[in-house]
């Protein structure tokens, strides 16, 4: 009785999982026989009766073994390799079915368990979106799996780079979408700047499942989707930077802080640049831009490394994922870094940008009702899963045992005699005849390594963003006899590698890892490539002391130990103590990366709520048919407003400030001569606030004669998205600015996080306040030019200006590829934050605080 409890009280909580999972699988598995003898004609028929029993009250859980049996059967008459999920399939389809991550091993067959759930819950007719990490993935799987969803009456769709407006809004229209996490990114952030209720493609957001969730949830987190438009900041500072930053001296200029990837200006550099600049300090206010300029110049210079962290391609600089290999297609390190790259690699430097709209993958996919998702490699994250997202991993077992070899470590002193062993590890392998994956943490490695084994005549293949196009054929064949593979940190994830006849035989495939990644996990999908679905496989990592892992993070030890014994350059170390210590440097990594994401969710997090209230007030205005009472509200509270300002009631009817009070009406509802202080200086508050109303609503009625019913409501829609675009924008440049330096407030003993959130919930109101003035001024002052209202042809003038017009950039790009940036705290500290930067304007906005210094705003100061 003892041992039961003990037993109870202490059992895996996975096992837990499982064990309550078993009893479903029991159930599926025993209405094999019977679905087993249904016809092709009544297994489709089955569609509908699931529909019509969901309909009657029935609940997907009490559908689930019947549905998951369904598909079973039909994958097995449907698909080219008659395919019948396994149990383990079956586990991982009902862990994603609800809700959690189910990490199943490379070969375990991911893609085939998500038929299942996603069956399943199309059923709804909400949708369902299977998110992968590649273009090639959606296709492929959309036309693979699809043979089973279309078997059953459901229609698939898939969405890719290139797919023109009406097929894309057709795909979502689909039961069952695939797409890579970019493209559904992109498509929600368009939809939010869209002019027309026709150019909206996405439903609402129903349930997804991720593919590589590990990739898409934890290493793109830091790097926020972000659509741009054209800035008109010069080229020309970027490359008058590039030719200083390479006459500075390490250690005398500037010093280096590896661990925090960050270059410091010393006292004597911050001279020297000045001297050079023929300036007196480079910190005044006025030489914010150009200490900016001289920052991104040295990161360019020291910090980012060619064929590493970017490679430059056809004229073009192009980012390099650090987690897969490949390249980042469309996105650009932002805050000028790849204009600073440009110009020190002597390509043409492109103008900055200014973000138009932008979202984080953390929060753009915690908006679908359901989230799920799969992967090899999970639990070294299930905190974060747990923590940020509320998602759970529930690790699958393996339908095979594993009977992979990973081996213990081998470190040597240096990288040279490391790669000396490599070399001649691979050099046994292929004369034995088996195959061997390499995988390499840069685009630079893999090319010294392919070096290598060209001078000892080694027949092999290299796999990194240089070669992409080739990616899955070169994949396939890795499990060939004799076959040498060198790829960039596994880059090809997805693409099974099939062993060749007499492989087994040999032990295998065999896959080497030159050097210790900073996430384990990254290790670990190199390891999962072999040993799958109980074939045998080896692993084996190579490292040195001079490996960027173990020189920041690795213990001194190691090195002493072998020193102390004397061990020559070639003679390695294997011992349990070397693989704790580099364990424990990636767990330091690790944990400061997700330290990283979870700010970046922070602030995000902050912006995400208005980006919501703007967004849904954006969509209101977009499916309204007629906005005039919006408007008449808007110029209601206009009324109240200026009440408080001119006439206030806690001031004497004799100071009131009638003219002022006219004044400023007539720039936004009023005519001239609608009203006269004289006339109206003997009203009270309640009357003249009544007045003041008949008379915009009048004025807005002759407006509406004046040009039409069917045109007023046309030009309402078209002035009120662009006035939100338009301070949408300039709200997110501000909230940029307002970001990149509220951490030197730490400096004064005040919580950044704080102040950011205190700062950002003003600027908003403030940016509301001016949304709301701006619509109402150009309803009534907007002239239509050649009789015509076209939101995004034509422009709508105001006297001699026009009306902001920042989406009509957006409307050239929406069939191109959408620039990206990534997020600078992917590739510097916290601590690294730019001062913030000081904006001069001619006159300050009616909200903004005065100038003068006394604390009101400019309308209730010297604007009045």
């Amino acid at each position: 009785m003892l041992g039961f409890l003990k037993e109870l009280i202490f059992k895996d909580p996975n096992e837990k999982e499982l064990e309550r999972i078993q009893p479903i699988v029991d159930q599926i598995n025993s209405l094999e026989p019977e679905v087993q003898q249904l016809t092709d004609a009544q297994l489709k028929a089955k569609t509908d009766e699931f529909k019509d029993r969901l309909e009657a009250g029935e609940s997907l859980d009490d559908l689930l073994p019947e549905a998951f049996a369904v598909v079973r059967e039909v994958s097995q008459r449907a698909t080219e390799e008659g395919f019948r999920h396994y149990d383990v399939q079956l586990i991982g389809g009902i862990v994603l079915h609800e809700g959690k991550i189910a990490e199943m091993k490379t070969g375990e067959g991911k893609t085939l368990a998500a038929t299942l759930p996603a069956y399943l819950n199309a059923l709804t007719g909400q949708g369902v979106h299977i998110v992968t990490v590649n273009d090639y993935l959606a296709k492929r799987d959309s036309e693979w799996m699809g043979q089973i969803y279309e078997f059953l009456g459901l229609e698939v769709g898939v969405i890719y780079d290139g797919l023109d407006k009406e097929a894309r809004r057709e795909a979502y229209q689909a039961d069952i979408l695939y797409g890579t996490n970019n493209q559904f990114g992109f498509d929600y952030l368009r939809d939010n700047m869209a002019t027309r209720q026709e150019d909206l493609c996405q439903r609402e957001l129903n349930f997804a499942i991720l593919d590589e969730v590990d990739s898409i949830l934890i290493d793109e987190a830091r790097t926020p989707l972000i659509i741009s438009g054209p800035s008109e900041t010069s080229p020309k500072l970027y490359r008058k930077f590039a030719k200083i930053a390479p006459r500075l001296k390490e250690e005398e200029d500037y010093e280096v802080d590896e661990k925090a990837n960050n270059v410091l200006m010393t006292e004597e550099g911050i001279a020297k640049v000045e001297r050079m600049l023929g300036i007196e300090n480079l910190y005044q206010d006025e030489n914010l831009d150009l200490n900016h300029h001289l920052q991104q110049a040295l990161k360019a210079q020291v910090l980012m490394k060619k064929d590493q962290d970017y490679i430059v391609k056809d004229g073009e600089v192009h980012i390099v994922d650090e987690f897969t290999g490949r390249l980042m297609t469309g996105r650009r390190f932002g805050s000028g870094l790849h204009q600073a790259i440009e110009a020190k690699e002597g390509v043409k430097v492109k103008r900055e940008t200014q973000t138009l709209a932008s979202i984080t993958f953390q929060n753009f996919f915690r908006m679908y009702d359901k989230l799920a998702g799969m992967t090899g490699t999970a639990v070294t994250e299930a905190e974060e899963f747990r923590e940020i997202y509320d998602l759970e991993v529930v690790v699958v077992p393996t339908n095979e045992p594993m009977i992979r070899e990973d081996r213990e470590d081998v470190i040597y002193k240096t990288e040279e005699a490391k790669f000396r062993a490599v070399v001649e590890d691979i050099k046994e392998s292929y004369q034995r005849g088996q195959p061997v994956l390499v995988g390499t943490r840069s685009i630079e490695e893999s090319e010294k390594l392919s070096r290598r084994l060209k001078k000892e005549r080694i027949p092999h293949d290299v796999l990194n963003a240089k070669h992409h196009e080739r990616e899955a054929e070169i994949v396939k064949k890795a499990g060939q006899l004799k076959s040498v593979t060198i790829a960039t940190n596994m880059a090809g994830r997805g693409t099974d590698i099939v062993l060749g006849e007499g492989v087994e035989e040999r032990g295998g495939l065999y896959v080497i890892g030159t050097e210790r990644h900073e996430s384990r996990r990254i290790d670990n999908q190199l390891r999962g490539r072999t040993g799958r679905q109980g074939s045998p496989g080896v692993s084996q990592f190579y490292v040195s002391l001079e490996d960027e892992l173990m020189r920041l993070f690795g213990s001194d030890k190691i090195g002493g130990m072998m020193d102390t014994l004397g061990l020559d350059e070639d003679q390695p170390i294997e011992h349990s103590l070397i693989s704790k210590a580099l364990e424990n440097a990636q767990k330091k990594v690790e944990s400061k990366n997700f330290d990283i994401r979870k700010q970046v969710l922070e602030y995000d997090n902050v912006m995400n709520q208005q980006r919501k209230i703007i967004y849904r007030q954006r969509r209101q205005i977009l499916e309204g048919d007629d906005l005039k009472e919006k408007i008449m509200g808007m110029i209601e509270r206009l009324v109240d407003e200026m009440m408080e300002i001119y006439v206030n009631e806690d001031v004497h009817h004799e100071e009131w400030d009638l003219e002022g009070l006219i004044n400023y009406a007539q720039t936004l509802f009023l005519q001239e001569g609608d009203l006269t202080a004289a006339e109206i200086k003997d009203y009270g508050r309640g009357a003249l606030r009544e007045r003041l109303l008949e008379l915009a609503r009048e004025n807005y009625e002759a407006r509406e004669e004046e040009v039409s019913s069917e045109m007023m409501r046309r030009l309402e829609k078209i002035v009120m998205l662009k006035i939100v675009d338009q301070k949408w924008m300039d709200h997110l440049h501000a909230m940029d600015d307002l970001r990149q330096g509220i951490g030197l407030r730490a400096y004064g003993q005040r919580d950044p996080l704080v102040e950011y959130k205190q700062e950002a919930y003003d600027m908003f109101q403030n940016m509301v306040a001016t949304i709301r003035e701006d619509i109402v001024k150009y309803i009534f002052r907007v002239e239509l030019v050649s009789g015509e209202v076209e939101g995004r042809k034509k422009p709508i003038e105001v006297g001699r200006e026009e009306v902001p017009t920042a989406y009509e950039a957006v409307e050239a790009q929406r069939q191109a590829q959408p620039s990206t940036a990534r997020s600078q705290s992917q590739k510097q500290a916290q601590s690294d934050e730019k001062p913030q930067p000081v904006v001069k304007e001619e006159e300050p906005g009616r909200n903004d605080p005065c100038s003068c210094g006394s604390g009101d705003k400019y309308k209730r100061c010297c604007g009045r």
